[in-house]
């Protein structure tokens, strides 16, 4: 039997399709590689296609045997996100509409999907925990919400047994070095400071410095890609021991700034640059920080690189020799 990862070649899909590997699965990739790099499939089998194509879906589950699936493929921008509203509504639900109808039909009833903290919208209070209200303020947000949501409907109607893991800021890169963080364009925190050490950018900006935090600067909740791919296998574990399906956040509970974070990287690269202060973006509350103590109770899930340091110590690393 072997696992299919949807969106393999991206960030986060390739590290989980290394660990998968490690942990001893046949794993086959499915990307169209808008986003994906062909480069950072380094294991299992490759198969370029396209959610949007059921025909393209359903050539893989006639040539593989699958178990089970793990959903990476979506569009992630927040922004375009809010100036193209009907792209991440095709693309992040009805798509994954074609995935359940193919897994459907070939037998196939476990599924382990990428969500975000983005679902929580403007938080009530941090740490954010499984329980609170779910209410996006973008269509991004909202678009993994009711992918949420159409699973409980499958699951009712037909046995669908999943796990939703929302992730608070993915970072880092694999420890081995073999494989990182690319995106284009970049917009995560870690990439943009270490492009600016690196030189490849003239500055790095920090928006808002007046928020109610210790220093001024917003605090998000780092967790190495490395720590979240343990728990999609241990997800999975949870899934093969026909445990109930559940909903679990993934992220460090230790903020960090945002002027923490370029400390770091000065830190770790030995490098100046320089910081333009900005003003505050709209809609970026001051702190977004997750409790994951439900994952460690229920999955016996713990970050392994829960400082910053290492985070960027890793990164650093593959940043200098990137391939893609």
């Amino acid at each position: 039997m072997a696992v299919l990862v949807c969106g393999g070649a991206g960030y986060i899909g390739s590290h989980i399709n290394k660990q998968l590997h490690k942990a001893g699965y046949e794993t086959v990739v499915f990307d169209n590689l808008i986003y994906g790099h062909r480069e950072a499939v380094k294991w299992g089998c490759f198969e370029q296609g396209d959610l949007k194509n059921i025909e393209d879906i359903e050539k893989v589950f006639c040539k593989y045997s699958i178990d089970a699936v793990f959903h990476f493929a979506a569009y992630a921008y927040v922004g375009e996100s809010v100036t193209e509203p009907e792209k991440y509504y095709y693309n992040n639900v009805a798509n994954t509409l074609n995935l359940l109808k193919v897994m459907r039909k070939h037998g196939c009833n476990k599924i382990i999907f990428s969500s975000t903290c983005a679902t929580y919208g403007e938080p009530e209070k941090v740490p954010i925990t499984e329980d609170m209200r779910q209410n996006p303020i973008n269509p991004y947000g909202a678009s993994k919400l009711m992918v949420e949501r159409i699973f409980k409907d499958y699951q009712t109607a037909y046995d669908l047994k999943f796990v939703v893991l929302r992730y608070f800021n993915a970072a880092g890169a694999d420890p081995d070095g073999e494989i990182g963080e690319s995106h284009n364009p970049e917009t995560h925190i870690i990439p943009l400071v270490l492009d600016a050490a690196s030189g490849k950018r003239e500055a790095i900006k920090v928006f808002g410095t007046d928020y109610e935090t210790s220093d001024g600067s917003c605090i998000r909740d780092y967790i190495h890609v490395y720590d979240l791919a343990t728990a999609h296998i241990q997800a999975l574990h949870y899934l093969e021991q026909g445990k109930e399906s559940d909903s679990f956040n993934l992220g460090n509970e230790l903020g960090t700034s945002v002027l923490e974070v370029i400390d770091s990287v000065k830190r770790i690269t030995g490098r100046n640059f320089k910081v333009i202060l900005a003003d505050r973006r709209p809609g970026d509350p001051a702190k977004l920080v997750g409790s994951s103590l439900k994952a460690q109770n229920v999955l016996g899930w713990k970050p392994v690189y829960a400082d910053v340091d290492k985070i960027v110590e890793h990164a650093w690393r593959w940043h200098e020799k990137a391939e893609y």
